[in-house]
C-alpha cells in the first residue's frame, strides 16, 4: 500500500485539494493517508472531512489515520512513501504579526512577506529547524520518501533541504500553473489550453514566460503591445475601481520584456521599484495591497468556523481536480508514466546564468525513476539580474540556517532588493536584532 504523510494537515482546504486529487486517481485509490498536525483542532476537521471525501469519492477505499503533536511524527512518517509538507512555524500570531509590525515601525511596509524581503528571510529562519527536524526522522523511518514541500519562501526551504539533507525533495508552486491563464485574462484574449503551448523558467515566484505560442504561432507580440496599451491607459485612469490587480507584473513585462509567475502583490516587494516611502503615489498608482497577508489572516480566522463547517459538517461532499502537482507526481512514479511539471531543484547549470547552488523552477520529468530537471541554457541576462538580486537573499538566509551566524542574517537583509532601497545599514541590523529577540524560541541560538 501506497503511504502518503501529509505535514501540516490542520491546513484543510489544502489538504482537500491534494488528498481529495490523489482518491481520483486509480493508481492512488488504495493509499494509507496519515494526516499530521500539532493543532488537535485542525487535525480533527481535516481527519472528518478526508473520511468524507473517502467515503463519498473514492468507496472508502483509502485508509486515513491521524498524528497529533512531535511525539507522535514518526509513526505518521514510519514507511510513508510520499510526504507533503504544508507546515506554518508561528501562525499569524505570534509569528505574522512580528514579521510585519516590527519592520513597519522602521517605515518598512510589505505585502505578503513569505518569500524574500524581511518576513521571508524569518519565516525561512523558524522553519528550517523544523525541516531538519523532519529529514531526521524520515531518514530514520522512510529513507526513500520523496518529500513534497508546499511551505513558503519555497527556493530557502527546499535550498536548504536539497543542500543540507539526504531526503529526496522537490519544491512545488502552483503559480506556474497559473501564470499564462491570469496573463491572458488580464488582456482580454482567449484561453484554451490545448492551443497554447508555454515555456517557463527562472525562480520560484520569479519565474519567466520565455516563449508563448497558439496553435504554433508565437503571439508574445501581441501580448506585449496589449500590454503597453493596457498599462498607459490604466495609469491615466482617475477610477479606482478601474485598476486592474496584475499591474505590477504587466509593467514589468513592458521595462524587462518578458512576463513572471508570481502575482502581482507578491512582486511589488520583490524589487525595488514598487513600494518607495519617498514615491507614495506609487502604491495607489498600482494598486499595491500593503498588508495584504495580516488582512488575509485575519479574514480567514474569523471565517474559519463556517468554512469548517462546510468541510466537515456536509455529507455530500465531493472533490474536482486541482491544479496542484503532487498527485500527478505520485501517480507517475508508481505507475512509471511520465510527466512534466514546474518543480524546484538545485541549478547545477540547468540555468547557466545562475549561480550553480541556487534553487531554479524549471521544467521537470517524472517517472519511476524520480525527478528530474531539464536544461535551460541561459536566461535573457535582465531576467537573470533580476533573479540573482532574490537569489543573494536566499542563499544567505539559509547559509544563516545552516551555520547559526547571526552576521549571515544582517547579510540576507542587507541584500534584500527592497529593505536595503528603504533602509539604512545600521537600521536593518538593529531591526534584525529586535526581530530575533521577538521571535524568541521559534528561533535557535544564533551567534555572531
Amino acid at each position: 500500500m501506497i503511504k502518503v504523510a501529509f505535514m501540516g494537515a490542520g491546513s484543510s482546504v489544502f489538504v482537500k485539494n491534494v488528498l481529495g486529487d490523489c482518491m481520483t486517481r486509480e493508481a492512488l485509490k488504495d493509499i494509507h493517508i496519515a494526516l499530521y498536525d500539532i493543532d488537535a483542532t485542525r487535525l480533527r476537521d481535516s481527519e472528518k472531512m478526508i473520511n468524507i471525501l473517502n467515503a463519498n469519492i473514492n468507496d472508502s477505499r483509502a485508509t486515513v489515520t491521524a498524528h497529533l503533536g512531535t511525539e507522535n511524527r514518526k509513526t505518521a512518517l514510519r514507511h510513508a512513501n510520499f510526504v507533503v509538507n504544508a507546515i506554518q512555524i508561528g501562525g499569524y500570531e505570534p509569528s505574522t504579526v512580528i514579521d510585519f509590525e516590527i519592520p513597519k515601525k522602521y517605515g518598512l511596509r510589505q505585502t505578503i512577506a513569505d518569500t524574500i524581503g524581511i518576513g521571508g528571510i524569518f519565516r525561512g529562519l523558524r522553519t528550517i529547524p523544523v525541516m531538519f527536524d523532519f529529514a531526521r526522522e524520515m531518514e530514520e523511518v522512510c529513507p526513500d520518501a520523496w518529500l513534497l514541500n508546499y511551505t513558503n519562501p519555497m527556493s530557502i526551504i527546499s535550498g536548504a533541504m536539497q543542500r543540507y539533507t539526504n531526503i529526496k525533495t522537490i519544491g512545488l508552486c502552483h503559480s506556474v500553473q497559473v501564470c499564462v491563464s491570469s496573463l491572458l485574462k488580464s488582456l482580454d484574449m482567449e484561453y484554451e489550453p490545448d492551443t497554447i503551448r508555454d515555456y517557463i523558467a527562472g525562480i520560484n515566484h520569479m519565474g519567466w514566460l520565455l516563449k508563448i505560442t497558439r496553435n504554433g504561432k508565437d503571439i508574445y507580440p501581441e501580448i506585449r503591445e496589449r500590454s503597453r496599451e493596457k498599462v498607459a491607459t490604466w495609469r491615466k485612469s482617475e477610477k479606482k475601481e478601474d485598476k486592474s490587480n496584475n499591474m505590477v507584473r504587466l509593467a514589468l513585462m513592458d521595462y524587462f520584456g518578458y512576463y513572471m509567475t508570481e502575482s502581482s502583490e507578491h512582486n511589488a516587494e520583490y524589487s525595488p521599484y514598487w513600494i518607495k516611502k519617498q514615491y507614495p503615489h506609487l502604491i495607489d498608482e498600482f494598486n499595491i495591497p500593503l498588508d495584504y497577508y495580516p488582512r488575509r489572516c485575519v479574514k480567514q480566522i474569523d471565517n474559519w468556523e463556517k468554512r469548517s463547517s462546510e468541510l466537515t459538517e456536509n455529507p455530500s461532499l465531493s472533490h474536482d481536480q486541482s491544479h496542484e502537482y503532487g498527485s500527478l507526481i505520485m501517480e507517475a512514479m508508481v505507475t512509471d508514466k511520465p510527466i512534466e511539471i514546474g518543480g524546484n531543484v538545485i541549478n547545477h547549470g540547468l540555468i547557466t546564468n545562475l549561480p550553480a547552488e541556487a534553487v531554479v523552477e524549471v521544467p521537470c520529468l517524472v517517472d519511476a525513476s524520480g525527478i528530474h530537471g531539464t536544461f535551460i541554457g541561459a536566461l535573457p541576462e535582465q531576467l537573470a539580474a533580476l533573479n540573482r538580486t532574490n537569489i543573494n537573499v536566499h542563499l544567505l538566509t539559509i547559509e544563516a540556517a545552516a551555520t547559526r551566524k547571526k552576521e549571515h542574517i544582517y547579510h540576507a537583509a542587507m541584500l534584500d532588493p527592497h529593505t536595503s532601497a528603504e533602509l539604512t545599514l545600521d537600521e536593518i541590523r538593529t531591526m534584525c536584532d529586535e526581530l530575533i529577540a521577538a521571535h524568541g524560541k521559534m528561533l535557535p541560538e544564533y551567534k555572531y
